[in-house]
C-alpha cells in the first residue's frame, strides 16, 4: 500500500506529525497503560512501559483490520458498508483507530525517527478514508429516504401531470411532504444516534474535522434544500413577486402557509437536534454546520417581506393577515432554533418581515378608511335601502374582526386619527377608554364610525327628509345585524349594541313623525265633540288626501329588515287606525244620509292596516302608486 518516498517527504512527515501529536497527549496515554495505577509514574518509567516495542505491536495489531476496509483496496470493500455489514466488527475498526492515534502520539514524542511512523500515517489516512466513506454513505442514506416522486408533484416524474409548470401541491401532498419529513428525522435520528456521532468524534480527534464537517455540511445542506423545494419554497427576486398576478401570488401564500409549519417545526429543529448530537464537543462546529445547513431559511422568511411591499389593496390584506399570524406563531421557535451570532441573518429576516407585515396591514387599514371618507357616489338608493357602502363596508370589518388576535397586536402602538369633522352626535356613544379597551376593538369601532358619518351625508342627498331618516334606520339596523351575527359583538360589546339600536328607534321615530304626522293631524283630537255633516265631511276628505299622499310617497319605499319593518308598520298603525276608527264609527251612521258617501268616506278601519300591512316592500298593491278605492 504504501508509496515509495524521497528522505525529504519522510522528514517533512515526521514533522508533521510531531507538530500534529503533542507530549501532553503521550503522557496522558501512558499513565492509562500502568500495571500499577497507584504509583505515581514518572517520564522515564512511563517511557519503559510504553516502549518503542510496544507501540510496534499495537501498529502491527490495527494494521490488519485497517487495510481489510481500505476503500480502494478492492471493488467488493469499496461498494461494502463497513457499519451496515458488520456492527461489531465497526466497533473494532473505531478502537483500532484510536489505538493507531495514540501509538503515534507515543512515536512522535518518544521515538520521532521511527520508520514505523510513516507506516502509522499511511494506516491513518487509509482509516480516515475509509470512515469519511462511511460519514457519507450513513448521512446520504437519511437522504435517500426522500422520495421525491412520492410527495411533491413538482418531480420530473409528475410534472407531465400538471397543467401549469408553477402548479403547486395539493393539501394531501403537504400532508404527505410533513410526514416524510417527520419520518426521515426518525431514520436520521436511529442511524445518527451511535454511527454518526462515534465517526465524526473519531475524524475530529485524529485531525480530520475539516473532512468530516465538509461532508456534512454538504450532504445535509443538500437533504434540507430538498426538503424546503419539496414543500415548495423557492427563491423569487422582489421584481418576480412585483409583476406576478394576485391569483398566482396567493398560491404561493397558500403554499408558504403549508410549509412554513413543516420546515421550522420538522426541518430546522430537528437539523438543529442532529448538529447538536453528532458534534456535542464542539460548539464552534456545530454553529458553523447549522448556521451553512439551514441558510435556505432566508428565503423562506424573506417571503412574507416581498408579498408585503406589493400594491396594497383593501381585499389584499386577508393574505396578509395569515401571513403574519403563520409567522407570529412561529416566531418562538425561530427564536430558540436560530439563537446564535452565526443564524442571527435568519431570525433577523423572520423579525424584518412581521415588520414589514405589520406596515403594509396598517397602510391597507388607512386607504381603507380614506376609501370609505372619498366615496363619492351619488346616486341615490331607491327607497331608502342599503347602501352597497354600507353592505362593503360591514362585509370587510366583520371579516377583521376574525383576525381580531393578530390586529390587536398589529395596531396596538397606532390610534385612529381624530382630526376628522363628524358630527357631534356619533360621539356620544360609546366612548372607548383607550387604556381599557383592546386597541383592535377601538380600531373597528372607528372604522364603522367612519361608515355612519358617511351615509350622514348621503342622507343629505334625499330631498324628503322623511326618507333621509329611513335610509338611516335601515343601514344603522344592518350594521347592528352585521354586528351582532358576527365576532363583532364581542369586540364591541353589549352597550355599543344597546347605544347604536337607541339610535335607530331615535331615526324610525323621527321618519315616522315626518313622513305621517299630517295624516295623523288630519283627524280630529280624541274626545273631540260630535261634528257636523260638512265640518265631518271636510275632514274625511283632508285624511283622504293625506293618507294618499304619504301611501303614494312611501309605495316604493323599502325596509329590508322584517323586525324593522314590522315594528314601523305596528308603530304607525296604533297611531292611526284606532282614532281613525273612532273618528269613522262616529260620524258614519250620520254621513250614510249624505249623497256621495263613498266619495268622501273612502277608507274603512280595516282597509288601513290592509294599506299598511303591503308598505315597505319596494312596491305598491297590485303595483299600483295609491291606494284602491274600498267597495
Amino acid at each position: 500500500m504504501a508509496r515509495s518516498e524521497t528522505p525529504r517527504s519522510i522528514a517533512a512527515k515526521r514533522g508533521m506529525l510531531a507538530r500534529l501529536f503533542s507530549s501532553s497527549t503521550t503522557l496522558s496515554f501512558s499513565s492509562s497503560l500502568s500495571t500499577t495505577p497507584s504509583t505515581p509514574s514518572t517520564p522515564s518509567s512511563t517511557h519503559n512501559m510504553f516502549s518503542e516495542s510496544v507501540m510496534e505491536e499495537t501498529i502491527k495489531n490495527v494494521e490488519s483490520i485497517i487495510t481489510k476496509w481500505d476503500p480502494n483496496s478492492s471493488p467488493i470493500t469499496r461498494a461494502t458498508s463497513l457499519f451496515h455489514s458488520n456492527r461489531e466488527e465497526a466497533e473494532d475498526f473505531l478502537e483500532s483507530v484510536k489505538d493507531l492515534r495514540r501509538a503515534m502520539h507515543a512515536l512522535v514524542s518518544e521515538h520521532s525517527t521511527s520508520d514505523k511512523l510513516l507506516l502509522a500515517q499511511n494506516l491513518m489516512q487509509i482509516a480516515m478514508a475509509r470512515l469519511e466513506k462511511e460519514f457519507y454513505q450513513i448521512l446520504f442514506a437519511a437522504r435517500d429516504q426522500k422520495n421525491p416522486e412520492s410527495i411533491s408533484a413538482r418531480s420530473s416524474e409528475g410534472s407531465s401531470n400538471l397543467e401549469d409548470e408553477n402548479e403547486l401541491g395539493s393539501e394531501e401532498e403537504f400532508k404527505t411532504a410533513g410526514e416524510s419529513n417527520t419520518n426521515v428525522e426518525r431514520v436520521t435520528a436511529l442511524a445518527m444516534s451511535s454511527d454518526l456521532k462515534s465517526i465524526a468524534d473519531c475524524m475530529i480527534s485524529s485531525g480530520y474535522s475539516m473532512e468530516c464537517i465538509k461532508i456534512y455540511k454538504l450532504i445535509r445542506k443538500s437533504i434540507v434544500d430538498e426538503g424546503l423545494y419539496l414543500l415548495g419554497i423557492e427563491e423569487f427576486r422582489p421584481s418576480q413577486i412585483l409583476k406576478m398576478n394576485w391569483e398566482a401570488l396567493e398560491h404561493q401564500i397558500k403554499n408558504w402557509l403549508n410549509a412554513v409549519k413543516i420546515a421550522a417545526k420538522t426541518l430546522f429543529i430537528g437539523e438543529k437536534a442532529l448538529c447538536d448530537h453528532v458534534f456535542p464537543a464542539s460548539q464552534t462546529i456545530r454553529e458553523s454546520c447549522f448556521s451553512e445547513i439551514t441558510i435556505g431559511g432566508l428565503n423562506l422568511f424573506r417571503f412574507p417581506e416581498l408579498v408585503a411591499k406589493c400594491k396594497k389593496l383593501p381585499e389584499r390584506i386577508f393574505p396578509l393577515l395569515e401571513l403574519y399570524e403563520a409567522l407570529s406563531d412561529i416566531r418562538p421557535d425561530v427564536e430558540l432554533i436560530f439563537d446564535t451570532e452565526s443564524t442571527s441573518k435568519i431570525r433577523q429576516q423572520a423579525v424584518s418581515s412581521l415588520h414589514g407585515l405589520g406596515e403594509s396591514i396598517r397602510a391597507i387599514l388607512s386607504d381603507f378608511e380614506s376609501t370609505i371618507q372619498k366615496d363619492s357616489s351619488k346616486a341615490l338608493i331607491v327607497g331608502g335601502g342599503i347602501h352597497p357602502l354600507t353592505q362593503k363596508a360591514m362585509s370587510y370589518i366583520s371579516s377583521l374582526a376574525d383576525y381580531s388576535r393578530i390586529l390587536s397586536d398589529i395596531v396596538a402602538d397606532s390610534s385612529p386619527p381624530r382630526n376628522i369633522a363628524f358630527p357631534e352626535a356619533y360621539f356620544e356613544s360609546p366612548n372607548y377608554d383607550a387604556s381599557s379597551t383592546p386597541a383592535v376593538s377601538v380600531h373597528l369601532a372607528w372604522l364603522i364610525l367612519v361608515l355612519l358619518c358617511k351615509l350622514d351625508r348621503k342622507a343629505e342627498g334625499y330631498k324628503d327628509m322623511s326618507l333621509s331618516y329611513l335610509f338611516l334606520a335601515n343601514n344603522l339596523q344592518f350594521v347592528l345585524d352585521k354586528v351582532c351575527t358576527t365576532r363583532l359583538y364581542v369586540l364591541l360589546g353589549e352597550d355599543w349594541v344597546f347605544k347604536h339600536a337607541e339610535k335607530v328607534i331615535q331615526y324610525a321615530s323621527t321618519y315616522e313623525t315626518m313622513a305621517w304626522g299630517n295624516v295623523f293631524s288630519s283627524l280630529p283630537e280624541n274626545n273631540s265633540p260630535l261634528l257636523s255633516p260638512e265640518a265631518a265631511k271636510e275632514c274625511f276628505q283632508r285624511f283622504n288626501a293625506a293618507f294618499e299622499e304619504a301611501y303614494k310617497k312611501q309605495a316604493s319605499w323599502v325596509v329590508p329588515d322584517r323586525r324593522l319593518r314590522d315594528e314601523l308598520k305596528v308603530s304607525i298603525a296604533k297611531e292611526l287606525i284606532p282614532a281613525y276608527r273612532e273618528f269613522y264609527d262616529t260620524h258614519k251612521a250620520m254621513l250614510r244620509r249624505v249623497k256621495d258617501f263613498e266619495v268622501f268616506v273612502r277608507f274603512g278601519p280595516d282597509d288601513l292596516g290592509n294599506y299598511l300591512s303591503d308598505l315597505f316592500h319596494g312596491t305598491a298593491i297590485s303595483g299600483s302608486t295609491s291606494p284602491p278605492t274600498p267597495r
